[in-house]
């Protein structure tokens, strides 16, 4: 039986707890404040009874499992102010209640206190109506066990009747609806010259004062990219580098926004991580001022599992009723934020993502082609289903590279899985950080054969089986009440269901490693396990992720192999028999379908071609090539994936040799033009620009007209703000030595440091041997892979406090956008050579022995890129590795001074450096 809210006044009289190496700070109620070893603060922890921020967090901290509720701060932010950005931490409770900031671990702590002051008096002072609902829905919360409930009955008075189970969780009622309107013209070809963009940046750059001359000169490179097509599959495009600080962005909205106007909607902005879609549309406000003009003339785009399905939630909330625990306290915060969000978007800066320790957020979106489209009852107020009409009329989209990829990659099949309605027009792309178009192409066009691609399609096909609890519905369901009296119809239907028998079904890899396998494709995925195991040798047992050369093939990989294929062949007949059939019925009942109808049956149609004319093929042509003849632009191997060590997926991998050339095919050959734009495009060898590596990277090179080239310096001087390192004398095989090497080196900087790892494994055992050691001199050290934190939670803690170290893998160097103090020092623990993949053999082999190089130059670049954002900033540079080749130290900047020497002298000169 669920528990009443908690006495109101309980929590005032309880202590604050922060942790701290070795223990936490606790602060009393009357502000005294003391430091308790781990055992006592994992108790108070579990008793529940203490005030926190970001209990997951903390559990990560203390090592301990929380109770089952907590007086958690951010659950009352949360509930109080939703969609109000925030960072999940003490720290960003304050900053974003206009506290003082705290600098200590007792200052954080008392904090969290004044900060729940501070909330529940704006509960007091809101809206009647939010009054309301905050009533009805903390008490809703109470009877699930959130501590927080009691304090708010407190103020508000308890609601008046007798409550219904999901009280106050029903945010996806009253949701405004969107209306359809008239597709929009075609778009124009008006070129955009160079002296009309110029006059554009000026207007955008008045403000913030003079426009900087090589950010003219940019904007003039970029307008090529807005110049007519003189022929089809000959787009204008221009691969413009840009140094940090020159001011690309509204050096390209400028000829953007120009041809947005003259031509109507049709220009795609597309970036490569959320934190620069963000900044495009702050930077957007300079050339909208007016928040509404701004949101109808530039609309995000994300993938529709960016977005909460409000069927989802209904289902899930229902689900929970009356259920304690904190699933159901997340689903009350998230049904605070729904009534909130403009947009719905989960990964945006409002989502309170600290609820993901509570909730799978697959729960609440579409993550596996679930959407029915017009036959939701929420399809009129869907967020998603808005956001796509809002871009189909809007001048500016702002995307990422994977949307429009994965768009790209559907249109030659005529067929968009990610809407029931016509796309959007896309002719003039600006692919910011383009240097990720390759890696963007490498992931959007390589299909995947495995047990849990096989499970998803089984699941779309038959629904849940076994008693298994999803909403997911079957094909059978789905389409019934469209297949009445059509024998037909249900006939092929019949025939797909029985099919999908061949696919793995749910709880395959407890059955694979049972030595249970059953289907076909179970069968298949049990003979790939094995080789994969078998070729592996002394990796084996590996942390990470194990793969194996398709070749040489035993005899029962063949025969289970040629079954799964046999299979999927009668599968692929029906699924594409189905949907022509329901296109016969919208051609044949045209004149008495209701809009409603229509849409569901085209919808229905053409999810049903995509997986019967691309996706089942593509594994067909898969597994035929295993023994058939191999096509030289592929490469093949098989895959056991693994997450912290464990079995997570096992299947047949396909990647491109070059990426770029669907890349080229798909997205750039059939737009009128493209600015591709990074401030690392070429590589330079030598102290030569190597263009051609700019080419090869972004597919321009495939194009039958050349691009237009030009590149821009950074205007900072890298000869008195930046010092690069590497270290001589610490030696690699001695963790304690690496360990050490970090430390010093973090307290030289005293914090805004970032360390970059090349293995999970050191990063884990580095972090618990300098924490304690940081923690004394008053400087937080975050870790990606140790904190219970998502890459984004971390990285915002770490921009927010001046004096903090962060901790991650190699790949975390791009989502890293700090400018000023918080970052000042970056120390690789090596060098950040590829690894030695089969893909990544297939790749070197095709362009040269001079890939390794160029990828390993690319990434010290980015990496270094990340150090000086501004004029006054300073940054220091560190590779612990004595080996690194003097042919690498190109990727940095020519004035930039780099020093060979022992670790006590670099410590010695970056504490001076940068005090």
């Amino acid at each position: 039986m669920a528990s009443e809210p908690t006495p109101s006044r309980s929590w005032r009289i309880l202590p604050a707890l922060v942790p701290s190496p070795g223990g936490a700070v606790v602060c009393e109620n009357d502000g005294a404040c003391r430091k308790v070893g781990l055992d006592e603060a994992r108790r108070l922890f579990r008793s529940g009874n203490v005030l926190v921020a970001h209990a997951a967090f903390v559990s990560g901290r203390l090592k301990t499992p929380p109770a089952a509720a907590l007086f958690d701060v951010l659950e009352l932010f949360a509930f109080v102010r939703p969609g109000a950005p925030f960072i999940p931490s003490a720290l960003g409770l304050a900053r974003a209640m206009g506290l003082l900031i705290p600098h200590t671990a007792e200052q954080q702590a008392a904090a969290l206190r004044d900060a729940a002051i501070a909330l529940l008096d704006l509960v007091q002072h809101a809206p009647e109506d939010v009054r309301q609902h905050m009533r009805v829905l903390a008490m809703t919360m109470g009877r699930a066990g959130w501590k927080w409930a009691g304090a708010i009955i407190d103020r508000l008075g308890e609601p008046e009747g007798k409550l219904h189970p999901i009280a106050g969780m029903e945010t996806w009622r009253g949701l405004p609806e969107w209306e359809d309107a008239a597709a929009p013209d075609k778009p124009g070809s008006l070129p955009v010259s160079a002296d009309d963009a110029r006059a554009r940046l000026h207007s955008l750059v008045h403000r913030m004062g003079e426009m900087r001359p090589e950010q003219a000169e940019y904007t003039d490179a970029a307008s090529f990219a807005f110049s007519a097509r003189d022929a089809a599959g000959a787009p204008k495009v221009a691969l413009v580098e840009a140094g940090t600080g020159v001011g690309k962005t509204l050096g390209y909205l400028a000829p953007a926004s120009l041809w947005a106007e003259k031509n109507g909607p049709g220009l795609w902005i597309s970036t490569y991580t959320r934190n620069l879609q963000r900044q495009i549309v702050q930077e957007i406000g300079h050339l909208y001022p007016d928040p509404d003009e701004r949101a109808e003339k530039a609309v995000v785009r994300k993938g529709r599992e960016n977005y909460l399905c409000l069927l989802n939630f209904e289902e899930a909330a229902k689900r929970t009723a009356l259920a304690p625990g904190q699933r159901s306290v997340a689903l009350g915060l998230i049904a605070r934020w729904v009534g909130a969000t403009p947009d719905g978007d989960v990964s945006g800066a409002g989502f309170p993502a600290f609820l993901g320790a509570s909730i799978a957020l697959s729960e609440v979106t579409d993550r596996r082609g679930e959407c029915v489209y017009a036959a939701c009852p929420h399809y009129k107020s869907c967020f998603i289903e808005r956001a796509i009409r809002r871009a189909r009329h809007a001048p500016i989209v702002v995307a990422n590279h994977a949307l429009v990829i994965a768009q790209a990659s559907q249109d030659w099949l005529n067929i968009d899985e990610t809407t029931d309605t016509p796309p959007e027009k896309r002719v003039r792309y600006v692919f910011d950080e383009g240097h990720h178009l390759f890696d963007a192409a490498d992931s959007g066009f390589a299909p995947l054969l495995s047990g849990m691609e096989m499970t998803d399609l089984r699941r779309w096909v038959r629904g849940p089986e076994g008693g298994a609890r999803s909403r997911m519905r079957g094909l059978q369901e789905r389409l019934r009440d469209l297949l009445v009296d059509d024998r037909e119809g249900e006939d092929i239907l019949g025939e797909a269901i029985n099919a999908s028998g061949a696919l793995s079904a749910a709880g395959w890899m407890s059955r694979l490693q049972g030595g249970g396998p059953r289907g076909p494709g179970e069968l298949f995925l049990a003979a790939v396990y094995q080789h994969v195991k078998a070729r592996s040798g002394d990796d084996a047992d590996s942390f990470y992720t194990l793969e194996a050369d398709v070749e040489p093939l035993g005899e029962e990989l063949k025969a289970t192999a040629r079954d799964l294929a046999r299979g999927l062949k009668r599968l692929s007949v029906p699924l594409m028999r189905l949907s022509a059939h329901l296109r016969k019925q919208l051609d044949q009942m045209s004149d008495e379908l209701q809009s409603y109808s229509r849409a569901r049956i085209d919808a229905a149609a053409r999810a049903l071609a995509w997986r019967g004319k691309y996706v089942v093929p593509t594994w067909i042509a898969m597994l035929d090539s295993l023994e058939g003849e191999r096509d030289p632009q592929f490469v093949d191997w098989f895959e056991i994936a693994r997450e912290d060590g464990r079995d997570k997926d096992v299947g047949l991998e396909r990647h491109w040799v070059d990426p770029t050339v669907p890349l080229a095919r798909d997205v750039l050959a059939p737009a009128h033009g493209a600015l591709i734009t990074s401030a690392t495009l070429r590589d330079i060898v030598e102290g030569v620009d190597d263009w051609q590596s700019a080419e090869v990277r972004t597919g321009a090179g495939h194009l039958p007209e050349p691009p237009k080239r030009a590149s821009f310096g950074s205007p900072f001087n890298y000869a008195k703000q930046a010092r690069i390192f590497v270290v001589k004398d610490v030696n690699r095989r001695d963790v304690d030595q690496i360990a050490a090497a970090f430390r010093e080196l973090f307290l030289a900087s005293d914090g805004g440091a970032l360390g970059l790892f090349t293995a999970v494994r050191l990063l884990r055992a580095v972090e618990q041997r300098i924490a304690g050691p940081l923690a004394d001199v008053g400087i937080n050290l975050y870790a990606q892979h140790v904190d219970k934190l998502d890459t984004g939670a971390l990285i915002d803690l770490f921009r927010a406090e001046e004096n903090a170290c962060l901790l991650g893998t190699d790949a975390l160097r791009d989502g890293v956008d700090v400018p000023g103090r918080s970052l000042r020092l970056a120390v690789f623990d090596k060098v950040p050579w590829p690894k030695p993949t089969i893909l990544h053999r297939a790749r070197r082999a095709k362009f040269g022995k001079g890939y390794d190089d160029l990828l390993t130059r690319f990434r010290l670049k980015q990496a270094f890129g990340r150090l000086v954002r501004g004029a006054d900033d300073r940054g220091c540079f560190v590779i612990l590795e004595p080996a690194t080749p003097s042919r690498l130290l190109s990727a940095f900047p020519s004035e930039a001074p780099v020093k060979r020497c022992g670790l006590a002298e670099a410590i010695a000169e970056i504490r001076t450096f940068l005090a």
